[in-house]
């Protein structure tokens, strides 16, 4: 039965085997909700074979057939489509109704392309990004941005709770989850490069960075994030958390929705282009590793 009109028993999880997907997909079992997962590098669900709850599927379609709804969690928005398009992808095995909850951060573009596949096969389409990293997925403490019509919240939440500690609703049409995601995330690569740039101005000067993280100790310039971060170049180690060429796909696309809008927003732009250059390096580091950039220019 589409979960327009009822309970999610089943959830079909394309990218299951991702950074993020992992974390949601053993969240999902672990509440109850049998996981039919797929992932376009299959041997990333190995390990899921064995534990209960998981349905490991060759095609997205096949994840698709007898699911009560579809999450996408994906690179970016060509993966996400491909995912869902074609003789093999999760539409030709979906029920008419059955709701899609888009997870992945793939910017307003892509978004719009969704709609239309969504529209166009039946399917109701919950824009959905979230907030945070590896660990947050693997504990079920994402933010989840979501935006679709109210009709299916209900259905949703024992989904949405599994996954995450905190759902935000930006509005009843699919979109509006994804603009709130872009405006976090120029905050987020803001506050890394920042981080960064502190870091080394205070290594250049000859001045302890620990001495700069002890004056915002308990004041309002104080973040939790920022401190992670700081200690991870500080000790100059970069497992990734979120990938910094994940963080620089998503600077590129707050850039481009804020050209879209007419807004220029010359301190982002630079950073987006900061993130670009550091990632071609350091691509699948975490994102603190934008300080290796700014390193190696001193």
């Amino acid at each position: 039965m589409p979960a327009e009109s009822g309970t999610i028993e089943t959830v079909a999880l394309l990218g299951a085997g991702g950074t993020m997907g992992k974390g949601m997909a053993r969240n999902l079992a672990g509440a109850g909700i049998a996981v039919r997962a797929w992932n376009r590098t299959l041997a990333k669900l190995d390990e899921l074979r064995g534990e209960p709850g998981f349905t490991v599927c060759e095609t997205p379609a096949e994840a698709a057939r007898g699911a009560d709804a579809l999450v996408t969690m994906l690179t970016d928005g060509d993966a996400v489509l491909a995912a869902m398009e074609g003789e093999q992808g999760a539409v030709a095995g979906a029920e008419e109704g059955t709701i899609w909850l888009q997870a992945s951060t793939i910017g307003i573009e892509a978004t719009e392309r969704c709609k239309a596949l969504a529209g166009a096969s039946g399917l109701v389409l919950v824009d959905a990004p979230v907030l945070g990293t590896k660990q947050p997925a693997e504990a079920g403490e994402l933010v989840i941005l979501a935006s679709g019509p109210a009709s299916v919240r209900g259905s949703l939440a024992p989904l949405l709770d599994a996954i995450g500690k905190k759902t935000i609703w930006a509005g009843e049409e699919a979109g509006a989850g994804s603009r709130l995601k872009l405006v976090t995330n120029a905050w987020l690569v803001t506050v890394v490069e920042g981080t960064a740039e502190m870091v080394a101005l205070s290594r250049a000067l000859g001045i302890e960075p620990d001495l700069a993280l002890e004056a915002f100790e308990g004041g309002p310039l104080d973040s939790p994030y920022m401190r992670v971060k700081a200690r991870e170049m500080l000790a100059g180690e970069f497992e990734p958390s979120f990938r910094l060429a994940l963080a620089a796909k998503d600077a590129g696309l707050a850039v481009d929705a804020a050209e879209a809008a007419g807004l220029e927003l010359p301190a982002l732009e630079a950073i987006a282009e900061r993130f670009a250059a550091a990632a071609r390096e350091h691509g699948d580091e975490d994102l603190a590793a934008v300080y290796l950039a700014t390193e190696s220019t001193s």
